[in-house]
């Protein structure tokens, strides 16, 4: 179960890089853990610090004024490489509700789908303009709203996004498909209780 996402309004992360994978997200080492507590520190580990553990400077997430922002700005191919489910875990761990990208591997977007993490992949015209107001603006805040289905600009510009309707209704209900399924455990017991119990062949 996560938060419900309706609307988010914060400016913007940019790591914009493409072909960002699992393993640059959170590295395999921290995938010993159990829980998802935690798993924020080790997000971009190996970007956002050095051999001996100290803070590069010159990495974004390093940078005080990225403290609270909720929507991460990225390139093509986001979360290719591995299956890890920690990797989306490690991002909403981190405070993010959102990530803009132009695209995003498979396995990764569906991780994020079901963890309370928004996917949205832009055309390659819309993602330009987002990435020229955080230039022009690098305090710049955008609206994601997922009822309408759109991002919108500061200059009021709204660019549209898709998601699948059943993700959509997950994400806005803060739930995901267990949580869906015992929503329904009353209508379940009523289909069974009209319907004749299968017989079973191989009893005596």
């Amino acid at each position: 179960m996560s938060t419900a996402f309706t609307r988010i309004r914060s400016a913007v992360v940019p790591l914009l890089r493409d072909d960002v994978d699992t393993d640059q997200i959170i590295p395999a080492r921290f995938l010993k853990a159990v829980t998802r507590d935690g798993l924020a520190q080790g997000l971009f580990a190996d970007w956002r610090y050095d051999g001996s553990g100290e803070p590069r400077p010159d990495f974004v997430l390093n940078d005080t004024a990225m403290a609270g922002r909720q929507i991460l700005l990225a390139g093509a191919n986001f979360g290719c490489g591995s299956s890890r489910e920690h990797a989306p875990w490690a991002l909403t761990g981190s405070g993010f509700r959102a990530v803009i990208a132009g695209s995003f591997a498979d396995i990764f977007r569906a991780n994020a789908l079901k963890n309370g993490l928004l996917p949205i992949a832009l055309e390659p015209d819309s993602l330009a303009q987002v990435r020229a107001a955080v230039a022009s603006d690098p305090t710049a805040a955008l609206t994601v709203d997922l009822e309408s289905q759109q991002v919108t600009l500061p200059d009021g510009a709204s660019l549209p996004f898709l998601i699948d309707p059943f993700s959509r209704s997950m994400l806005l209900a803060g739930t995901d498909e267990l949580g869906y399924l015992l929503s329904q455990a009353d209508a379940m017991a009523a289909y069974d209780a009209t319907h004749p119990r299968s017989i079973d062949t191989l009893a005596g």
